[in-house]
């Protein structure tokens, strides 16, 4: 059975890895298949069929139920219910909406949709909204968070943004929200957000600052509620009523056993619904579920059993779990706890038993953090040391039972206070260590690297004086020294990254590393800190020999100084130098300065008669083997006609498109001259400014040129000298990704 169980789990997780969902009639025939061989006793292969064809059903479910292409783009008053807990911070309100309907049109039935300057939203609202509708689509960068597959996992079907709207109903039924609203009007010594962080498992009210704490820290299970609150609330109740039965207060008219398992099954499925109910604590009352039942009927069995039973309920609930991270996280870790702990020949002191449990569970997860492309916190198994039993033992009880009291005059607020204080102090702390050593993000390593490295991982949490278990260390610091992938003499690497309305390209020759703009900064959407800087270190990245900021508007300059924070910089300079922050130091932009990197040619134009802002770019043309890109940064028809009366009007092959693509750039008269075969366009989905605009795109079309938009292809890379076609993230299939237009 437990290999049947086994199988069935394979078949389930292996959605996570397709290209591509098989057809429809496919897995319609694979469970019939699956019963064929069940009297041949090949139960293993039919419970993978099994669990194989339901996980692509779900998919294609969740699929189907997107928007269609067709309303991409529109804007249609559509009728729905707010679930969820709102978020409204920053003037904005994002909230979820439920079962929407509009006439004429087939909506999907879970939207993500965003109100600027929108009144509260409280959840169990039913609204009328005028909505501009998205289909599901995210950036897409190397080593980068999929929000397109994270969407596919929460079962959203379009985003939207709100225009304009009507409550038609009150809130009813949402009692996590009301308890949320309860909990923001308590006096929580400045720490609000974080106590509902932990209470509701709601992480909107921390702020950016509290997150990188957390981060750095390796603390951040501590506040999305992970399985050990749950535990431990669990615990709780069934230790305190099988004391109670000892000291003979427990009613002897009632069994104590199945009311301990019961009452403490209760409470932590209570707990999990007010968390909402993710995958860990999904997987935690599970577990918990099972080690009662099997405590209620004298029965032991391993952990290992209620592991895999547990990862089969969470997985046969929502097979598309395992496109989310904290999947992966949370089965491992508990994994790597059964397994260190499991067949050990001597106990070991408690003390040692939390002391090894931490390390070992940094290292056990270190090859899987890599593989998700998180950070790894090199201070987290000291931080957790002393987090874990101050949050799980100190923090909770008081804000779990704060807010059961609430409705109690001056007791629950008065334990929230307290909670509230507790939680302050623990952060106090975490800014200790995390300050002295933050979270490390590793460049990507090699496949076969990375495999010793887990080769490695595994070995160490062997037993001592296991054969080869020294030879674990050596293996896993390769995943720390991997060689890299040098970039050859002459060549030059190009990546433009996709970062939405805004531009950063990045130019990597041998030895010298170069930044063409940052990305965008709108309020706090800084893309130079959530897109390039992690793209830069994914990459390898290690310091920049040149920032070059075409000109100071803020979706080219926005993420600079979140660039130039995280990394070292030699040298900034910009065709607006006085119009960037004091602190990045720019030069300026010096028109008909050359210099060769690694046998890679550069050359700078900049118009000295520009009037505004975008004529003011600074231009670079790059020559690799003979290859020429041009990087225009916003240039407009007036700037590129001063370009083609200087000596970088010369034939090119790749066209940054001037100005994302707008009608006012990229003249005839520029493409008659440059004479381009293909051209890089960086711009949002959907954005309001029409980019690019079908003339300019046209244009390109007329001339047969090759089209590479970030849009719709996300990252580009292109391997300027060797005259090959550009690679883009979208050929890196997946099931949940639309496939990548061909070029035009």
């Amino acid at each position: 059975m437990r290999i049947g169980m086994m199988a069935l789990a394979l078949g389930l997780l292996a959605l996570r890895f397709l290209p591509a969902l098989p057809p429809v009639w496919l897995w319609w025939v694979m469970p019939v298949g699956g019963l064929m061989l069940l009297p041949f006793r090949m139960y293993p292969v039919a419970f993978f069929l099994f669990g194989f064809s339901w996980a692509c059903a779900s998919a294609q479910w969740a699929m189907d139920e997107r928007l269609t292409p067709a309303l991409d783009g529109e804007t249609r008053w559509i009728e729905g219910r707010v679930t969820g807990l709102p978020r409204h911070d920053d003037g904005v309100v994002r909230f979820e909406l439920s079962n929407s309907l509009s006439r004429r049109v087939r909506l999907p039935q879970k939207m993500r949709l965003a109100w600027y300057g929108g009144p509260p939203v409280s959840s169990g609202e039913r609204w009328r909204l005028a909505v501009k509708l998205k289909r599901p689509v995210g950036l897409l960068n190397p080593h980068a968070f999929d929000y397109e597959a994270w969407l596919l996992a929460q079962r959203i079907g379009a985003t939207g943004t709100v225009k304009d709207g009507q409550r038609l109903m009150p809130a009813s039924g949402a009692w996590r929200d009301a308890v949320r609203q309860r909990l923001q009007t308590v006096d929580a010594q400045g720490r609000t957000g974080a106590l509902i962080a932990l209470v509701l498992g709601d992480g909107a009210g921390l702020t950016r600052e509290d997150w990188q704490v957390l981060q750095d820290s390796g603390t951040v299970h501590l506040l999305v509620i992970s399985g050990q609150h749950i535990g431990l609330l669990a615990g709780l109740i069934y230790l305190l009523i099988a004391g109670m039965a000892r000291l003979g207060l427990w009613p002897s008219r009632l069994p104590w056993l199945p009311w301990a398992c019961g009452l403490a099954f209760a409470a932590a499925l209570g707990y999990a619904l007010l968390a909402g109910f993710g995958v860990p604590v999904r997987r935690a009352c599970l577990m918990i579920g099972l080690v009662l039942l099997w405590r209620l009927r004298f029965r032991h069995h391993s952990a290992w059993w209620a592991l895999l039973l547990a990862l089969n309920g969470v997985l046969l609930f929502d097979p598309l779990t395992s496109l989310l991270p904290g999947f992966w996280l949370s089965f491992a870790a508990v994994a790597v706890l059964v397994f260190t702990f499991a067949g050990r020949l001597g106990p070991w002191r408690w003390w040692q038993t939390w002391t090894r449990a931490q390390w070992l569970i940094a290292i056990g997860l270190c090859p899987l953090l890599l593989a998700l492309g998180l950070p790894v916190s090199l201070s987290g198994p000291l931080a957790n040391l002393f987090a874990v039993p101050w949050v799980s033992l100190v923090v909770l009880p008081p804000a779990l039972l704060g807010t059961l009291l609430l409705p109690v005059p001056f007791v629950g607020e008065g334990l929230l206070w307290l909670a509230g204080g507790l939680i302050d102090g623990w952060f106090r702390g975490l800014r200790l260590v995390s300050g002295q050593v933050p979270a490390w993000v590793p460049a990507a390593v090699p496949l076969w690297a990375w495999a010793i490295g887990a080769v490695g991982a595994f070995l160490l949490l062997l037993p001592r004086g296991v054969p080869m278990r020294p030879l674990g260390w050596p293996m896993l610091l390769m995943l720390v020294f991997a060689p890299r992938t040098m970039v050859q003499e002459g060549i030059a690497e190009v990546w433009q990254l996709d970062v939405g309305q805004g531009l950063a390209i990045l130019v990597r020759t041998r030895h010298h590393t170069l930044l063409f703009d940052a990305g965008p900064r709108f309020g706090e959407l800084d893309q130079g800190e959530r897109v390039v800087l992690p793209a830069l270190r994914k990459l390898g990245v290690e310091d920049l020999d040149l920032m070059l900021i075409s000109h100071a508007h803020a979706d080219h300059a926005g993420g600079a100084q979140s660039v130039a924070k995280g990394l070292p910089v030699k040298q900034v300079i910009s065709g607006e130098p006085s119009d960037l922050p004091a602190q990045l130091r720019a030069g300026r932009c010096e028109s008909g300065r050359r210099w060769t990197w690694d046998s890679v040619d550069f050359q700078l134009w900049h118009w000295p008669l520009a009037s505004d802002s975008n004529q003011n770019s600074c231009v670079l043309l790059i020559e690799a083997n003979g290859e020429r890109l041009l990087l225009s940064g916003d240039i407009d028809v007036f700037a590129e006609r001063a370009l083609l009366d200087s000596p970088m009007a010369v034939p090119i092959d790749w066209l940054q498109a001037p100005h994302h693509g707008s009608r006012s750039s990229s003249s005839k008269a520029l493409l008659n001259v440059l004479q381009p075969k293909g051209a890089l366009i960086s711009r949002g989905q959907g954005n309001s400014f029409g980019h690019p605009h079908p003339t300019v795109i046209q244009r390109y079309r007329n001339r047969d040129m090759a089209i590479y938009d970030s849009a719709e292809q996300g990252a580009i890379r292109l391997q300027l000298g060797r005259f090959e076609a550009p690679w883009t993230m979208r050929q890196e299939r997946r099931f949940w990704r639309e496939p990548a237009p061909q070029s035009q």
